[in-house]
């Protein structure tokens, strides 16, 4: 009976430290950006055209002691257009999804960064504008 009182106190301490793991997660870096270049953003700004084509979130993500995951989710006008699943794999990692952006989805966007746990670490805006603006 005591070893499994043990047992059961060592997996209650393993299922909550998994579970607060993304709580020390933090973003250190979002930008909204046209390329990534040597692991950096090139183009970074918060107006791009609606002829941009693809658009990059990057995100500099520190605090993970075990291997995790982030989300980026991608909104356009309110609605979500894209939730990418990211791998974290170490206590300062950097990493970023992509999204096609038609010609016609002009107006505002933003980016949130999530956790595991479905809390927003950090939300970057920005709009696309008409080719003629």
């Amino acid at each position: 009976m005591k070893h499994l009182i043990s047992i059961l106190f060592l997996v209650g301490l393993f299922l909550s430290a998994g579970l607060t793991q993304d709580a020390q997660l933090a973003v250190d870096q979002i930008s909204v950006c046209t390329a990534i270049e040597d692991r950096v953003p090139v183009g970074a700004d918060t107006v791009f055209s609606s002829g941009v084509g693809q658009l990059y979130c990057f995100t500099r993500i520190s605090g993970a002691d075990v291997e995790t995951n982030i989300a980026h989710v991608w909104y356009f006008n309110g609605e979500e257009k894209a939730n990418i699943s990211l791998s974290v794999k170490g206590q300062s990692w950097r990493t970023w999804s992509s999204k096609k952006i038609a010609e016609e989805w002009v107006g505002p966007w933003r980016v949130e960064v999530v956790d595991g746990n479905g809390e927003v670490l950090a939300s970057k805006a920005f709009e696309i504008k008409a080719q003629s603006e």
